[in-house]
């Protein structure tokens, strides 16, 4: 292990479905509490928290993972209770109101379609055409699986753990292995032929003019 293998780059979060799939359930239930809530229910603002706390915890879960593990389990654990929080608030939107969850036949189409399709762009033009119950059951089947692939990525980090350690276990692996193999000393640094120092340049001192011929200035007479 070279000095700088403890210290492993992690991918752009950006990149992770798991933040893809979160940025898509905030931008459906900022649309629905925006839509369907009164502005003074205070679950509009806890629907939103939740949502924007299961979206961040990802983002700050995945940059710690780079020093700590733990971090990074305690942060994804947050972020799954906020989404789990969340899929309480669709429930109950449902229930009280009468409106039924989808069936399975239903919910297992829906869920294909959310397996494949992670661009929030695309939520965000399809919730306007949609009514409360339909985005409801579609953010409920989305929290499902994104609650499932945080739980996946705690047990990865957890193996990674137990087979690895923390930083400070991967810090002292990489010590010793620079003291048993250190790194080669670079290359001497070979020595070029010297340049000439560049002499000061004397310039001559300029002719003085030569002074004018008076007789050859005036014209001759004939």
């Amino acid at each position: 292990m070279t000095p700088d293998q403890f210290l492993r780059p992690k991918g752009n979060y950006r990149n992770l479905i798991v933040y893809k799939k979160a940025e898509c359930l905030y931008d459906i239930t900022f649309h629905f509490v925006k839509t369907y809530l009164s502005y003074s229910d205070r679950t509009n603002d806890q629907m939103i928290q939740a949502a924007r706390s299961g979206k961040q915890n990802i983002i700050e879960g995945s940059s710690a993972s780079v020093t700590s593990r733990e971090t990074e389990i305690k942060l994804f654990n947050v972020a799954k209770s906020s989404f789990e929080e969340l899929l309480a608030d669709y429930e109950d939107y449902l229930r009280v109101r009468g409106k039924k969850l989808w069936d399975e036949e239903k919910t297992q189409k829906v869920r294909q379609f959310c397996r494949t399709h992670n661009d929030s762009a695309l939520y965000r033009k399809i919730a306007p055409q949609r009514d409360d119950s339909t985005l409801a059951n579609l953010c409920i089947t989305m929290i499902h699986q994104e609650i499932t692939l945080l739980i996946k990525l705690m047990s990865r980090a957890k193996r990674d753990f137990l087979q690895n350690g923390g930083i400070r276990e991967e810090m002292s692996r990489a010590r010793r292995s620079y003291r048993s193999n250190p790194l080669p000393p670079p290359p001497p640094i070979t020595p070029t032929t010297p340049i000439p120092p560049i002499s000061p340049i004397n310039p001559t001192p300029p002719t003085p003019p030569t002074p004018p011929n008076e007789e050859q200035d005036i014209p001759l007479k004939d």
